[in-house]
């Protein structure tokens, strides 16, 4: 068996592919990137709280989602130690990678145009990387 061991949990990878879709499983743990405006949560609009989908940590509130017109779901800020961050030089381009603090899935990137009004950040976010809980 192969594992993924990040901060505090420790996942089988077999267990991953049965738990996630296939895209889930591409996007988290392969660091794959799902197609802009078809995708679950580019255009929800719920008041709640956006979770890691491996491992259901909180990482964003709905308050702070915005409409970024790129078709993923962007976030200007995250909630505090959610995230984990690296720097990423794939695809010809220096950008900071955003991971899930508990569990290492990959979630998407965090770049600076966000809006000036706020935090100035864009966390650019995969849906097959999220779950939503709704408010009660």
């Amino acid at each position: 068996m192969s594992y993924i061991a990040i901060n505090t949990i420790t996942m089988d990878k077999d267990e991953l592919k049965k738990k996630l879709t296939p895209e889930e499983y591409r996007v988290t743990q392969e660091k794959g990137t799902e197609r802009p405006f078809h995708n679950e949560y580019f255009d929800h609009h719920e008041k709640g709280m956006y979770e890691c989908k491996v491992c259901g940590t909180p990482l964003f509130s709905s308050e702070t989602k915005f409409d970024s017109g790129t078709g993923w779901p962007s976030f200007d800020e995250a909630l505090p130690g959610a995230l984990l961050y690296h720097e990423d030089s794939t695809l010809g381009m220096t950008r900071t990678e955003v991971m899930c603090a508990k569990c290492g899935a990959h979630l998407g990137h965090m770049f600076t145009d966000g809006p000036k009004e706020t935090t100035g950040k864009r966390f650019c976010t995969n849906s097959a990387s999220l779950s939503f809980k709704k408010n009660e």
